[in-house]
């Protein structure tokens, strides 16, 4: 029985690398299990767990794919599709987050944590182009820092341009599979490229047009670290739309709020403007950031 370990997939070819042997082989699914067994958009992520018949030429044919421990999904660019997995089997997702060049939004900074949340996938939210930033900024920075360090996240500043808290981060990420999560531009392939240089990976440029990063991965591909461990590198994500989430659930994806609700007087309370609700409460007394909050107003909407 051959057992191997997806390391790229382009939508019909993958790249699989046994884990008995290490060697590397291209990859397909057989027709008919393709079309029995799978209903995802995307058949197979980076980062799965499959079982492989190897016939002429080297190619091996994948025939099971193993249960996921996790995964990242969000909704698929394209629009005949729902869904699609980005990467699968992760030990930590690093958010990667710039105040600016290009700015990510909180909004965007709470989808990812709430998809995390949801699929119990460990978080570090990484603090990137710390060098770009003033006084002011870095003032703006703290404030934002100590919001999700309160609710229980780690988090790390660095400088993939000046390497700034790089060994750090190698420490956090070795010996696990990593995902770097973030829009195109906020420095994932520098960040990268800054841990283990000679991967060179294409860096992304930013358009002066609106600040928003150009795409410069195309498919998610697994690297290898020296240092143990290895990185799924995915295309920078502009949106991130949740999957799967309804709205009576979305509370226990804040872990601010999993907190307070038990002190809730009504069971099915949502939060929003119950009598005697907790959550609500412990916004007034500052325990819950009110930005958080807003965001999961917000949310409660959209679900709807």
């Amino acid at each position: 029985m051959n057992e191997a370990i997806v390391l790229k997939s382009t939508g019909s070819w993958y790249l699989v690398k046994d884990i008995t042997t290490g060697k590397v082989y291209d990859a397909r699914i057989r027709g008919k299990f393709k079309k029995d067994k799978i209903r995802n958009t995307n058949p197979l992520a980076v980062g799965d767990r499959i079982q492989y018949e190897l016939e002429d030429h080297d190619i091996a044919w994948i025939t099971k794919i193993y249960p996921r421990k996790n995964y990242i999904i969000r909704k698929s660019v394209n629009l005949s599709k729902e869904t699609h997995i980005i990467a699968s089997n992760i030990d930590l997702a690093c958010i990667v987050f710039t105040l600016k060049h290009p700015q990510t939004s909180l909004g965007f900074l709470n989808r990812c944590l709430i998809t995390c949340e949801a699929y119990q996938i460990p978080v570090l939210i990484v603090f990137n182009k710390i060098d770009l930033l003033s006084e002011t900024e870095l003032e703006e920075l703290q404030e934002i820092e100590k919001i999700y360090q309160n609710i229980g996240y780690s988090t790390l500043r660095i400088s993939a341009l000046t390497n700034l808290h790089i060994e750090e981060l190698k420490n956090k990420i070795k010996n696990k599979i990593s995902v770097f999560i973030g829009h195109s531009g906020s420095g994932k392939s520098s960040t990268i490229n800054a841990l283990q240089e000679n991967l060179n990976l294409k860096v992304a440029t930013i358009s002066n047009y609106n600040e928003k990063g150009k795409h410069t991965t195309t498919f998610a591909q697994m690297y290898e670290w020296d240092f143990g461990g290895a990185i799924i590198d995915i295309p920078g994500i502009k949106e991130f739309e949740l999957v799967d989430i309804h709205k009576e659930e979305l509370q226990d994806y804040f872990p601010e709020i999993l907190r307070e609700k038990v002190y809730c007087k009504y069971n099915n309370c949502l939060h929003i403007n119950e009598p005697q609700c907790a959550v609500i409460e412990a916004v007034k007394e500052g325990r819950i950031s009110e930005k958080r909050y807003s965001h999961y107003l917000k949310l409660m909407q959209e679900l709807k």
